[in-house]
């Protein structure tokens, strides 16, 4: 498989896309109070990181296999950390970071829309709609966690 040009600088946006998620996460994990939410962020950074990764090998000319993962965000069940009522300073740095992770999706989600078209190859667009459904999945967990914790 050989990509155009188009094609290529496409895929290097996304990965700038991806690497901003990764750092954002990292750094997040770090700063939030809640270790629920702290977890949360370490897997989505692992998501990020794989996403990253099947892009890369899209660069080197092999399209990786995607499951079409759907569930995540549905099936995702968070444990409320903080009263539905309470609105301590750790709540409200947690829902800032959580809510600024929600809106980084929701780009993410909008980039893979649109770049989605981009592609000839029906195995890069199907990966394509894989990951922007697994991004969208990650804003659902994010909302998820602030809605059991009162930030919704």
């Amino acid at each position: 498989m050989v990509l155009k040009e188009k094609e290529k600088q496409a895929i290097k946006d996304l990965q700038t896309l991806e690497q901003a998620c990764i750092d954002k996460y990292d750094k997040y994990a770090a700063q939030a109070k809640d270790p629920v939410l702290q977890e949360l962020f370490t897997t989505l950074k692992g998501n990020e990181q794989k996403h990253y990764d099947s892009l890369e090998q899209v660069l080197t000319g092999t399209v990786p296999s995607c499951n079409c993962n759907d569930s995540d965000g549905r099936d995702y069940d968070p444990k409320a950390t903080y009263s539905q009522l309470g609105q301590s300073q750790d709540k409200k740095d947690d829902a800032f970071l959580a809510t600024d992770c929600i809106t980084s999706e929701k780009l993410a989600s909008s980039e893979y829309n649109s770049d989605v078209f981009i592609f000839g190859d029906s195995a890069i667009r199907k990966l394509l709609a894989d990951i922007q459904v697994e991004e969208q999945n990650h804003a659902e967990m994010l909302f998820k966690y602030k809605t059991v914790n009162g930030m919704a």
